[in-house]
């Protein structure tokens, strides 16, 4: 088992564990669950099916009263309405602030459960137990957890760290490829951001049968993003940095309304357009882009823009919740594996992205 220590200013310090089958051997984790008297493991229709069941046997057997809450899989699953519909839940089977959620899922169950658990009684304890690529080298690490409005993603959330981390690479074998490579986007933006030598070894290869490479590519994910975060938790500064191809991301994201895109192909394009345009300001060294292209492509992902109304680029664009007053701050590269931040007000912005 590879364990990678969080170590977070405002909550306790906290594992990210990577192994293989942890899912059908959590023995190595009973202290952890020894501790409460109920756990309530929060899946969705696609994960239950194949992996609630197992869960639930597992901590039952170190004497917890264990309850399941299953929610419809997909983005449309995290809103108010399905967090009011948890927090009923945790009131029917009489959750304290002693008890535990397990987040056993991708990125919408993860964000989901993770803000119930934060915001219910100010506050239970919760573990991640990632099953997507996505999840498990991004939205299960670092805390941020919450819900979208009509207007916009992640508008309603918080802060809140998890006990637990607990990260099978076996899962991944049974995504189907578009969730895989859904992913696989996030994979290469910390190459972009962080380490070119992630980036050019994923340009050689990524197959998720390579279990040995695999278990590589998400620990160095994994403690990038540890690294980051234990630098800056609440995002003042350098945490920031995680954002590259996100602004451009979460306007195509909305603007379809989560139907057409992936979160990681919304992401995707936002990387190569963004770096497109950095490119033709001399702020990015000539051909980055065409290497972000290059390796999109070898993974299935998208990286043409598609056409979109301006006035509604617009109104999304500027709800966005990295605006600071009338600023933003963008995420640039130099090149590969080296960032710049470039702070505009929302003239300068459009001027950018053109």
């Amino acid at each position: 088992m590879h364990k990678i220590h969080v170590s977070v200013k405002r909550e306790q310090s906290y594992d990210i564990a990577i192994e293989q089958g942890i899912t059908k051997n959590l023995r190595n984790f009973k202290e952890v669950f020894f501790k409460y008297e109920k756990v309530i493991v929060i899946s969705d229709t696609n994960v239950a099916k194949r992996y609630a069941k197992e869960i639930v046997r597992q901590i039952e057997r170190f004497g917890c009263k264990v309850h399941d809450i299953i929610i419809e899989t997909g983005e449309h699953s995290k809103d108010m309405d399905h967090a009011k519909d948890i927090f009923y839940h945790l009131s029917e089977f009489g959750v304290t602030r002693s008890d535990l959620i397990v987040a056993l899922g991708g990125g919408v169950v993860g964000d989901l459960a993770g803000f119930c658990a934060s915001t219910y009684l100010r506050g239970v304890d919760f573990i991640q137990m990632p099953t997507t690529l996505l999840a498990q080298v991004d939205s299960s690490i670092g805390g941020k957890v919450g819900i979208n409005l009509s207007k916009g993603k992640n508008l309603v959330g918080s802060f809140y760290q998890p006990k637990l981390v607990a990260v099978d690479p076996d899962v991944l074998q049974t995504l189907p490829k578009r969730v895989y490579n859904d992913g696989m986007a996030e994979v290469i933006k910390y190459g972009c951001i962080y380490d070119a030598s992630l980036f050019y070894e994923i340009s050689q290869s990524s197959e998720r049968s390579d279990d040995e490479k695999m278990q590589w590519i998400i620990s160095r994910c994994c403690e990038i993003k540890a690294e980051v975060i234990q630098k800056d938790e609440l995002e003042g500064g350098l945490r920031k940095v995680l954002n590259f191809g996100h602004t451009i991301g979460h306007v195509i994201e909305t603007y379809f309304n989560y139907e057409e895109y992936t979160h990681g192909e919304a992401v995707a394009i936002g990387m190569y357009y963004i770096t497109l345009k950095s490119e033709k300001k001399g702020i990015t060294k000539a051909g980055t882009a065409a290497k972000i292209k290059e390796i999109l492509e070898k993974n299935e992902l998208p990286y043409q823009m598609p056409h979109l109304e301006e006035e509604r680029v617009h109104n999304i664009l500027f709800r966005d919740k990295k605006f600071s007053g009338d600023k933003i701050t963008l995420v640039l590269l130099k090149e590969i594996g080296e960032t710049v931040f470039v702070k505009m007000d929302k003239k300068q912005l459009l001027e950018f992205i053109g």
